[in-house]
């Protein structure tokens, strides 16, 4: 808290550059990890978190105060116009210390916690296992080995402690041909198709005009024979072919054809961090327009040149995943093999394998090809204060071609565009531990497991908010991306999120989503009623046997001749029958308390009638509908962003403030637990015994 010098600044007008004449006036507020902007007369507030801005800008003074422009990573651009030049210059040299910590332990995460107890610190740090991923591929096995010489990161240290290379590999050959490459980033084994088929990834070779090493080369050949169904293998190189030959004069470079046997090369054209930060800028620009044309925005758009890289970026997975497709292994690299190497190579095993299409999946090819092979996270995402010139949206662009491909085969992935975005903005929020660090021994000196939580244990509590409810598994095998012009789309929901205006209140996935969760709920009502039913069927058919054996003795033993010790008096007879019956067991057919259907139920379930009526009535069978739904009952409007959440219990919409607690209701057959409103948890809390 030292390094804020105003916590608290009122009459601050927030402009919406959609509507410049009616700013909204309301107070400021600076904590330790966010910037709040709380409008009284809506209740509406913004939350940014220090993490996420990208720049901050005072502008000139105007009539009516010091304007203070914010733009985050997440794409929301906001100008706070404080009345007192003073007072803006205080929240300005407050978020330029807050907003991009000098020291990696000062980041958010180390000091995150959850306002609730929602799931231990350790839950999601140990759901994926380089081995148990690479297990699933059938590996190790009589081609592939694991190699332990990089379990103290001697060979690479960007690299991950398990490494796979071909069983022919030698020592000689593992050393050498890691000290002829960039970083020491060797070929290795990151994807193992079911045909036998390859992709290994590394980093561009030390080769200069005229530098080889046999022992590099003896590598590669021995991965070309790792495949038994091909004479040769492609090399892919994703840099331009010009970019490539321009490090031949810094002493690095691309293979030499002559040298390496049985390999075809291909240049696929993919441009540097440096273009793409600078690409991402225009985009922003165009979504910043004053007041855009339709002819300006496309103009901007097409100047900007990122929708061109996107396609690129596809261009170049779609040949990686054809070729292994048709039995072909690949070798890819680009300079140093954790930019572009990293999104082609993940790009190609989304589309060659279902798999990496389901949630988990996801995340598994995110620990293994991204974080496990050293993708620099904290630099490419500016975690920390850094060589500008160093970050770049190359983790954005990977999921922005992600969302390109769900797009066109929507029916084949496990998960929706929501699932996409949180993972971005917590990349940049460095909220969780996951993403922090540069590499995985990075990850391993910070001991990013004991001390921070992990992204992926608190996703596994909000799984239900990220499932696709058009997805069909086992639909397709492999994939393909369309990359006619016209298919590659702008990405309005990630690049234009906060403006108002543009999406629809109720996007189409969400109200899907919804319907097949109401419908998910009642199948359950429906399951557990139908075995109530059947309980109840079952004990009155063995009552009314009891009773019909009952009456069938009677009446024999009253068409008996009486004995002659038998006295024959009708009262003397009724009340010994009476208190024959009244000592007999609780579930004698004849006694009359037995017949009413509060006891059927209590002996059929042990469940008494009041538990029976809250079974019934503890699941919802109507859910208000989402359109037009515009405030939350705690008064918190709902923007095109937010998520809207029904309680299963009462069928109400809630902010996902007012709904979070998961519980497992009476009347549902699967006892899984699913969202309820506060006040229904408090209801349940008080019901049960």
């Amino acid at each position: 808290m030292d390094d804020i010098k105003l916590a608290k600044v009122e009459n601050v007008r927030m402009i919406d550059r959609y509507n410049t004449k009616n700013p909204t006036v309301g107070t400021l507020y600076l904590t330790a990890t966010h910037l709040i902007f709380v409008e009284p007369d809506s209740n509406k507030e913004t939350w940014i978190l220090h993490m996420h801005i990208a720049s901050i800008e005072k502008l000139p003074l105007s009539t009516t105060g010091s304007p203070l422009l914010i733009r985050c990573k997440t794409f929301l651009s906001v100008t706070f116009v404080i009345p007192k030049d003073s007072e803006c210059h205080d929240v300005y040299t407050s978020l330029i210390k807050l907003f991009q910590p000098v020291s990696i332990n000062k980041l958010y995460c180390f000091n995150y916690q959850p306002a609730k107890d929602d799931f231990p610190k350790n839950v999601g740090w140990d759901f994926f296992k380089l081995e148990a991923e690479f297990k699933h591929m059938l590996v190790p096995n009589e081609n592939w080995t694991l190699c332990s010489m990089n379990e103290k990161y001697e060979l690479c240290d960007t690299y991950p402690r398990q490494i796979y290379v071909p069983k022919e590999a030698t020592t000689l050959m593992l050393i050498s041909s890691s000290r002829f490459r960039s970083k020491g980033r060797l070929p290795a084994l990151t994807y193992l198709h079911n045909n036998k088929a390859s992709i290994c990834r590394c980093s561009q070779p030390l080769s200069g005009f005229s530098a080889r090493c046999l022992e590099d080369e003896q590598m590669l050949e021995a991965i070309r024979k790792t495949n038994p169904n091909n004479d040769y293998m492609f090399v892919v190189d994703t840099r331009p072919r010009i970019n490539a030959m321009a490090n031949r004069a810094a002493g690095k470079g691309y293979e030499n054809e002559a040298f390496y046997e049985n390999i075809k090369f291909h240049f696929l054209g993919i441009e540097n961090i440096h273009v793409q930060r600078a690409s991402l800028q225009k985009v922003l620009e165009a979504c910043e327009q004053k007041s855009p044309t339709m002819s300006a925005f496309l103009n901007a758009l097409e100047s900007s040149g990122w929708l061109k890289h996107i396609r690129s970026i596809l261009d170049t997975s779609s040949f990686i995943a054809n070729a292994v497709d048709k039995g072909i292994s690949v070798v890819v690299h680009c300079s140093d093999g954790w930019d572009r190497t990293a999104q082609v190579c993940s790009l190609a095993q989304l589309m060659l394998n279902p798999y990496y299409r389901t949630i988990k999946g996801f995340q598994a090819l995110i620990e293994k090809d991204w974080l496990a092979f050293g993708h620099k996270f904290s630099e490419r995402c500016g975690h920390i204060q850094t060589d500008a010139r160093e970050v770049s949206p190359i983790f954005t662009q990977f999921l922005d071609c992600t969302w390109q491909l769900m797009s066109q085969r929507s029916e084949s992935f496990e998960f929706n565009e929501r699932f996409l975005l949180i993972l971005h903005d917590h990349v940049h929020s460095c909220q969780f531990g996951t993403f922090v660090g540069n590499c995985e021994k990075d990850r391993l000196d910070l001991k990013l497991a004991e001390r921070t939580f992990s992204l992926w244990g608190y996703m596994s509590n909000h799984l239900n908010e990220y499932i696709n409810p058009l997805y069909k598994p086992n639909v397709d095998e492999s994939i393909k991306a369309n990359l006619a012009p016209q298919c590659i789309k702008f990405w309005r929901g990630m690049y234009s999120r906060f403006e108002s205006g543009i999406h629809p209140r109720e996007p189409l996935g969400d109200l899907l989503l919804d319907s097949k969760e109401h419908c998910n709920s009642l199948e359950d009502h429906v399951q557990h009623l139908t075995k109530r039913i059947a309980s109840f069927k079952n004990y009155i058919s063995k009552s009314a046997k009891k009773l019909q054996d009952a009456t069938t003795t009677t009446t024999t033993k009253v068409t008996k001749e009486p004995t002659p010790n038998e006295i024959n008096d009708n009262k003397y007879n009724y009340d010994k029958k009476l208190s024959e019956l009244s000592a007999a067991d609780d579930d004698h057919p004849l006694k009359a308390s037995n017949m009413s259907f509060a006891n059927l139920s209590l002996n059929a379930e042990q469940t008494s009638p009041q538990a029976l009526s809250e079974e019934i009535s503890s699941v919802a069978l109507d859910w208000k509908s989402m359109r037009n739904v515009t405030t939350c009952s705690c008064s918190t409007p709902f923007d095109q962003f937010s998520k809207k959440t029904h309680c299963w219990r009462c069928g109400e919409i809630f902010c996902e403030r007012c709904i979070d607690k998961n519980v497992a209701l009476p009347g549902h057959d699967s006892g899984k637990p699913v969202p309820v409103c506060r006040g229904c948890f408090r209801q349940m809390q008080k019901q049960s015994p």
